[in-house]
């Protein structure tokens, strides 16, 4: 595949609120590096970017040299696909971007569905990137959509995840069958920590691995967890110790039309 377009559109401010960073260095990769350079290049043949968002990863992978065979973003959140497809699309025939008509209070509040499978093959994935997004969503969907990865990755593929991570023998008053914290009781999923053992098991049946565990840069921020096909003699990283020094990452505050931002004014919901 090759672009049209070294520099396409940077999204709009009113979006890049809406999934955290703003600056435009968040969004750029002039030099055409890889974007993920511990991974091998084989890993770029098909990269299925789960929350893609208005394009933060899609764009520099865009920019890569070469860019991946193909890409295929999906998000919940209607208008930052829209902007996708109009300003990103165009510069490489092999980026599609499926909107996931899934419920969220603050993206997508008239969601018809809980979980949805993602829009990809069996098997055929071999970067999976969820950067930002287990650590947005209740138990019930993390199990379902460990389990649509382990469906879609390739069997030498690469799965990039972030999360929000406790020890829950820490909270000896939390039942077996709870295995998330909560900081915010309107909306849940505005930021959801889970167990560390939960994720091993839970991964583990859905024929999954850690291979490598990156601490988070800022104390009790996003872990980085690769994952990979489960295979004879597999086993878990394990967990270093987080020994960053604390700081503040808050989830950004949801504007009342969040949900319409980046949706042309003649279209429907």
């Amino acid at each position: 595949m090759s672009t049209t377009s070294l520099n396409p559109p940077l999204p709009p401010v009113e979006l890049r609120q809406l999934v955290g960073p703003t600056q435009d260095h968040y969004y750029d990769n002039p030099t055409g590096q890889m974007v993920f350079p511990e991974i091998p290049p084989q890993a770029y043949d098909f990269v299925f970017d789960w929350g893609c968002g208005c394009g933060r990863i899609a764009r520099q992978l865009l920019q890569q040299n070469p860019p991946p065979r193909r890409y295929m973003g999906a998000d919940l959140h209607r208008g930052m696909i829209e902007w996708c497809r109009r300003n990103l699309s165009p510069h490489a025939k092999d980026f599609e971007f499926h909107h996931q008509d899934v419920r969220n209070l603050g993206l997508n509040p008239a969601g018809r569905a809980e979980v949805l499978p993602f829009p990809a093959p069996d098997a055929a994935v071999t970067l999976f990137l969820a950067w930002s997004v287990f650590t947005h969503v209740n138990e019930a969907a993390a199990v379902f959509y460990l389990r649509e990865l382990g469906r879609v990755l390739h069997p030498e593929g690469i799965a990039i995840t972030t999360w929000f991570l406790f020890d829950k023998t820490e909270f000896p008053m939390m039942q077996e069958f709870q295995n998330a914290l909560f900081i915010n009781d309107v909306d849940p999923t505005n930021a959801v920590i889970f167990d560390k053992s939960w994720l091993r098991r839970t991964a583990g049946l859905a024929g999954l691995t850690l291979s490598r565990i990156d601490p988070p840069a800022v104390r009790g921020f996003h872990w980085k967890i690769y994952l990979r096909k489960a295979g004879p003699g597999a086993l878990h990283a394990e967990f270093p110790p987080d020994a960053a020094a604390h700081g503040v990452q808050r989830p950004p505050l949801m504007p009342a039309d969040a949900d319409r931002l980046g949706l042309d004014n003649d279209q429907e919901k």
